[in-house]
């Protein structure tokens, strides 16, 4: 093996540099090159060249069927390729319906798996800039659809091969886009070089900058839900996972640190893995690859797309490439050259496909007794299932119940209501998830909450408990307090539930909706961009409506009908389909008497204005928060979102914004005349919302003040230096939930029913409470962690911390928010603090 070779190492690599030598192809399946017009690794494969690449190869191929599965933001088709035998492709459906039934522990017991096919699926490239896996993909398709002899006859015979060629098209188009449109004829392999350093947001993404190698298990992008659903189609004995790492690594592949395997995974599954790694290691052994294996990855967090198999009876592994991001690149092991980290990937791809041929009665044995001892384990817990509801947000409600059934979680709804913990579960909104079923680890790795564990490391995050995230109210119930009759009927279909217009007896005066329905802001902002006058109600009030006396919270939104450029009837009719749309009751009213608390007139009531956000974006904020922020206006709200490079802000016209976003990130490159321009600008009645980092550059700009919270110092005594990196690690803030006291009668808080709510928390910026009484509407207490792990220096500094902190400037108003509110899209129970801060930040008193 070498990275390089003499000085010609740019020169393309043909087949014969990739392919086994000792087999034959067959001449009439089009190689790579004969449909791309390139050999494999001289240039990055582009999505619409690889899809084209794939489709040729079904149209040709006997052994090769296309499947689409869904399509990306940017209307890029998604797809696997499932390759196998002539004679198993005919029968594929009954083969497909037979290896599901080792998944049902009703059926799995029946089924005779000595001359069952095993199912591999091999996925390519989540991350866009880590091309390797998707250019390998194109060598795999066409090895297994060209390859002749006994040995790949009978591989495809015992086999049946889901491959995904390219799972972030727009991530991978944005990434080939830029190394191809700077790669030179001559060699240029410094590492400074501009087709090593791609822009921001950087190809890594998908369209709205998520990392989607993190949504398999909240399933909030297209991408994920249909590859999910693909997944479950065929319930995969092994799932690879191709990705890259640092120019200066080698290569890697699971199992990962053992303390770090999460402890729903059987260990059985890290057994087989230590198999595949043989495998492995052996394949790459002949080309003479550097390797290495249980360091520096884990399995912890389901998210990922090698460890969410491992709940689903499946072993996921995980391949780490060291990337030449580029066509070569120098490296400390020499030049790297990008045929060379594709070669590596497709030899990895043909030791997978070795290994589960000599294991694949053990493999399939192990998905037949997998789901039966999960049942098993479900019904011998102490917690026999979770009920779960929100009586005030049916849309959240929705949103969880669609991510359960995905993961093919069966829920069923409450039979009767039901008191727990102080804790109201009302039987119309109210859902029980039985742990007694073959999705027992599922279940548990999505409402468990953790805060012990055996290691102090984490590749990503260590909490996600999901009704939390949600904020909505769940239980765990027992065979004590679950009475027969608790379990209704199971939902097969979850459907978003329609809002409704309750219509008085009398003339409408005004119609009203509370804030706590999470679609609440999109009807809103709707009726803002409509031009009709609308108001926040800063008070609690009670008044008649169509089905009685009702009372409204605070951040209640009221439309009177006086003084709008819009018919009455109009109006009624927009309000009824938006509510419908939206999940959203909304009241008409009509009487401005009325029967308690202040009335419809009351000058308490502000008069809310059209808002248009700007959103700061470029190097040095972190492209994924910046997303959220889009992604949750854009598609969620309908809520146009002006996206400026930080360069730019000096061509902005500021009079067009009432709200300027930072996300998390250093704002250091904003000019200082855009600077004065940003303080102009928010003096004049503005509002200026930062997250996180962003709060540092707020405070160093000199636009808002606040006291940080010191960590204390680091324990000086003398340590192992072979203990340093793990010491370091050890105090990251990596993700964990922590529970805050927020004030429900401050308009950051409106449409929240009580006190208590929890926030993520993945930053260690720490902010004392403000030194204004009402200046501190979210607050951690003193022992507010309560899922995942944080050191105990970094308790110290979060105890009794600000959540989130208003500041004045001159008219306008500064929201500082501790943490992300819309972190990874599934955080659904926070956004309407980001909104909040959004629509009625400006009314905010300090």
């Amino acid at each position: 093996m070498a990275f390089f070779s003499s000085s010609a190492f740019l020169s393309a690599q043909d087949l014969a540099y990739y392919l086994p030598s000792d087999v034959a192809y067959n001449t009439s399946i089009p190689t790579p090159k004969q449909v791309l017009g390139h050999e494999v690794g001289e240039w990055h494969a582009s999505p619409f060249q690889v899809l084209t690449y794939m489709r040729e190869l079904a149209r040709v191929s006997k052994r090769v069927k296309l499947q689409s599965y869904g399509q990306t933001y940017e209307n890029r088709e998604l797809l696997t390729l499932i390759i196998t035998s002539e004679n198993n492709q005919d029968q594929l459906e009954d083969l497909r319906k037979a290896h599901l039934a080792l998944s049902n522990p009703v059926e799995a017991s029946k089924m005779n798996t000595a001359n069952m096919p095993v199912v591999v699926w091999l996925g390519y490239s989540v991350h866009g800039n880590e091309p390797s896996g998707v250019n390998a993909a194109l060598l795999t398709a066409y090895h297994l659809a060209a390859a002749q002899g006994e040995s790949i006859e009978k591989l495809l015979k015992e086999t049946i091969i889901v491959l995904d060629p390219c799972i972030n098209p727009d991530g991978v188009n944005r990434f080939a886009s830029w190394v191809n449109a700077h790669k030179s004829q001559t060699s240029v392999t410094d590492p400074v070089a501009r087709e090593f350093n791609e822009p921001f947001p950087k190809g890594r993404f998908n369209h709205y900058w998520f990392d989607l190698n993190r949504d398999w298990l909240p399933l909030q992008l297209p991408e994920s839900q249909g590859r999910l659903a693909r997944f479950h189609e065929w319930k995969p004995n092994i799932l690879t996972d191709h990705h890259e790492m640092g120019t200066d690594k080698t290569f890697f592949f699971q199992p990962g640190v053992p303390e770090r395997d999460n402890p729903l995974t059987p260990p059985k599954n890290r057994d087989l893995a230590l198999k595949l790694a043989r495998k492995h290691a052996d394949f790459l052994n002949k080309i003479g690859s550097l390797y290495y294996t249980q360091e520096d990855f884990d399995d912890f967090f389901y998210g990922k797309g090698s460890t969410y198999p491992d709940i689903n009876a499946c072993v996921g592994i995980l391949f780490e490439q060291a990337s030449s991001r580029g066509h070569a690149q120098n490296s400390a092991h020499g030049v790297l050259t990008f045929p060379f980290t594709i070669k590596n990937q497709f030899v990895v791809s043909l030791s997978t496909l070795a290994a589960a041929q000599e294991m694949r009665q053990e493999l399939l044995d192990y998905q037949k007794n997998f789901y039966s001892e999960a049942q098993n384990l479900g019904a011998s817990v102490p917690e026999k299932a979770y009920i779960w509801g929100s009586s005030t947000d049916s849309a959240k409600n929705f949103h969880f119940l669609e991510i359960l059934k995905r993961h093919q979680i069966k829920v069923f709804r409450a039979g009767s209501d039901l008191t727990l913990d102080g804790k109201k579960f009302l039987k119309n909104h109210s859902y029980i998830v039985p742990l007694a079923q073959a999705q027992y680890r599922t279940i548990q790795a999505i409402f468990k909450s953790e805060t012990t564990f055996k290691d102090s490391l984490f590749y990503d995050i260590s909490a996600w408990t999901f009704p939390l995230a949600f904020d909505l109210p769940f239980a765990a119930l027992t065979t004590k307090n679950m009475p027969a009759s608790l379990q209704g009927e199971e939902v097969l279909l979850a459907q978003m539930p329609k809002g409704q217009l309750y219509s008085s007896q009398q003339q409408a005066y005004c119609y009203a909706f509370e804030w706590h329905g999470y679609y609440a802001p999109r009807l809103l902002n709707t009726l803002l961009d409509k031009g009709l006058i609308v108001k926040v109600c800063h008070k609690k009030f009670k008044a008649a409506t169509g089905i009685g006396l009702k009372e409204f919270d605070y951040g209640t939104i009221l439309v009177p009908l006086q003084n709008q450029s819009m018919p009455s009837s109009d109006i009624k009719n927009l309000l009824k389909k938006l509510a419908e749309e939206t999940a959203v009751s909304v009241f008409e009213l009509s009487d401005g008497f009325t029967a308690e608390g202040v009335e419809l007139g009351s000058p308490s009531h502000d008069v809310l204005r059209s808002t248009k956000v700007l959103l700061a974006v470029g190097e040095g904020v972190a492209a994924s928060e910046a997303g959220e922020v889009w992604h949750l206006l854009d598609t969620r709200f309908k809520m146009p979102v002006t996206t400026v490079e930080l360069g730019k802000l000096g061509a902005v016209n500021w009079s067009d914004y009432q709200v300027l976003v930072l996300a998390d990130g250093n704002y250091g490159a904003i000019s200082e005349s855009s600077t004065e321009a940003i303080k102009k600008w928010l003096k004049s009645g503005n509002t200026l919302v930062a997250m996180q980092g962003a709060s540092k550059w707020v405070r160093s700009a000199g636009i808002a003040t606040f006291h940080s919270l010191d960590l204390g110092k680091n324990d000086t005594l003398p340590r192992p230096y072979e203990a340093r990196e793990r010491d370091r690690g050890a105090q990251e803030v990596g993700g964990s939930i922590f529970k805050v006291q927020i004030d429900p009668t401050h308009p950051l808080c409106y449409g929240y029913k009580g006190t208590d709510l929890h926030l993520f928390k993945n930053s260690s910026l720490y902010m004392s409470w403000s030194e204004n009484p009402y200046g501190t509407p979210i607050r951690y207490g003193a022992n507010p962690l309560v899922a995942g792990y944080l050191s105990e220096r970094h308790k110290k500094a979060v105890a009794n911390s600000a959540g989130a902190i208003i500041k004045s400037s001159g008219k306008g108003r500064v929201v500082l928010l501790a943490d992300n509110p819309n972190f990874r899209a599934f955080w659904y129970g926070t956004n309407k603090l980001f909104l909040n801060a959004v629509f009625f930040g400006h009314l905010m008193q300090e």
